[in-house]
C-alpha cells in the first residue's frame, strides 16, 4: 500500500511513470482464472517483477510461479513466495538457488549435460527436463530427455516432469491455425513426458493460453498487465499496464512531445500507441505525437501510452501505480529487476 509520503493522484507522480488500471487489471485476472484456475496456471514473473503483485495473483489461488532469472527466484523466496517456484530457463549460476532449498521449493529446468552438472553441483534437488518443440531456444531433443532424467534420477534430484516452449506459436492470428499448430508442437513434448515420466507438463503463454489444452500447466504472465501485440489476438485481456507522460512541448506545425521515450517504453515489438492519434516516433526520452486535435494539448497536460511490449517497458521502472482513474490506490515495487 502507498505510505503517506506517496502521491495520492497520478498528476501528482513524476512522469514517465508505469501506471495499472485496476478494474481491467482485476478483469484480466478473472477472465484467465475462469479457464486455468489455481494450479493449472503458474504466473510468469518476468512479465512483472514483482512481489506485491505476485502475492495478488497468490491470494487469487495461483501459489506456484515460473521465473526467468536466478534473481527473480530469490526475491520471490525472500517474499515467502516460495511453494513452487520454476525457473523456467538455463542457467549455470543455479547454486545461489541451492541455497535456497531449505526455505522455497526450487526447481529448474535443464536441457543438457552442462545445466544439469551445474544443478547437481549446486544443490538443486528437483528439475524439469525442456524439450526443444519448435522455437529456436533452448530444449533437449525428445531422444535425449530421457537420458537427461535417468542421470537425474541417479545423482538424486526428482524429475518433476518436462517442460516446453511453443514461443513461435505466440502470435498466430488465426485460431484454428493456432491450435492446430500447438498441438502439433505439444505431442512432442508429450512424447517426451511419456519416456521421461513425472506430473508436470508445463508450457504455453497468453498468447497460446487457451488454444494449449495438453499441457498440466500454462506458463502466463503478460495477460496480467497486456500489451498492444497481445490486443491483436482474439483474448479475453485488455491493457492495464500504460506508461504516464507530460506533454512538454507543443508545435504549431501539429505535433506534440511527451517525456516518455526509449528509456522508459520496451520497443522491441514496435512503437506504443495513443488513443489521442498518432504516434510520430520515439527518441531517448521523447516520444513525438500527432493528436487528432492539436488545438486539445497544452504543456503540462498528462496522457497516457499503451507499450507493445509489456516485460521491457516494466523493466525499466521502479515501480507500478495501482489507479482508478486517476486516483492511486496502491503501490507496486518492481522489485525482481536484473540477474
Amino acid at each position: 500500500m502507498p505510505n503517506e509520503l506517496d502521491p495520492t493522484t497520478t498528476d501528482e507522480l513524476r512522469t514517465p511513470a508505469l501506471v495499472v488500471e485496476s478494474s481491467i487489471f482485476e478483469a484480466n485476472c478473472a477472465a484467465m482464472d475462469a479457464v486455468l484456475p489455481g494450479n493449472k496456471l503458474r504466473p510468469h514473473v518476468k512479465a512483472f517483477k514483482s512481489t506485491a503483485m505476485a502475492r495478488r495473483l497468490a491470494d487469487g489461488g495461483h501459489t506456484g510461479f515460473c521465473a526467468a532469472t536466478p534473481l527473480e527466484i530469490e526475491g520471490m523466496a525472500r517474499a515467502g513466495l516460495g511453494n513452487d517456484l520454476l525457473l523456467a530457463n538455463e542457467s549455470l549460476d543455479v547454486a545461489r538457488l541451492g541455497a535456497l532449498a531449505d526455505a522455497a521449493n526450487i526447481t529448474i529446468a535443464v536441457d543438457s549435460d552442462t545445466t544439469l552438472d551445474a544443478a547437481i553441483a549446486g544443490g538443486i534437488r528437483s528439475v524439469l527436463i525442456d524439450v526443444e518443440i519448435g522455437l529456436p531456444r533452448c530444449g533437449c531433443s525428445v531422444d535425449d530427455a530421457p537420458r537427461l532424467a535417468d542421470k537425474a534420477r541417479r545423482a538424486g534430484l526428482d524429475v518433476r516432469g518436462v517442460m516446453g516452449y511453443e514461443g513461435h506459436l505466440m502470435m498466430v492470428h488465426d485460431r484454428s491455425e493456432r491450435v492446430d499448430k500447438v498441438g502439433a508442437a505439444t505431442s512432442i513434448l508429450l512424447e517426451a513426458a511419456s519416456r521421461v515420466g513425472g506430473e508436470i507438463v508445463s508450457g504455453g503463454g497468453t498468447g497460446t493460453f487457451d488454444s494449449n489444452t495438453w499441457c498440466t500447466e500454462i506458463q502466463a504472465g503478460s495477460y496480467s498487465l497486456m500489451d498492444t501485440q497481445y490486443l491483436e489476438l482474439d483474448l479475453p485481456f485488455e491493457c492495464a499496464l500504460s506508461v504516464l507522460a507530460t506533454v512538454i512541448s507543443v508545435s504549431p506545425k501539429g505535433w506534440i512531445v511527451v517525456d516518455c521515450g526509449l528509456k522508459s517504453l520496451g520497443m522491441d515489438h514496435g512503437k506504443p500507441s495513443w488513443a489521442g492519434g498518432k504516434v510520430f516516433f520515439c527518441s531517448d526520452e521523447h516520444t513525438t505525437l500527432s493528436p487528432t486535435e492539436l488545438t486539445d494539448w497544452k504543456v503540462g497536460d498528462r496522457t497516457r501510452l499503451l507499450p507493445a511490449h509489456v516485460d521491457p517497458t516494466v523493466a525499466k521502472h521502479k515501480q507500478m501505480w495501482v489507479v482508478n482513474g486517476d486516483t492511486i490506490t496502491d503501490k507496486w515495487d518492481i522489485d525482481l529487476r536484473f540477474w
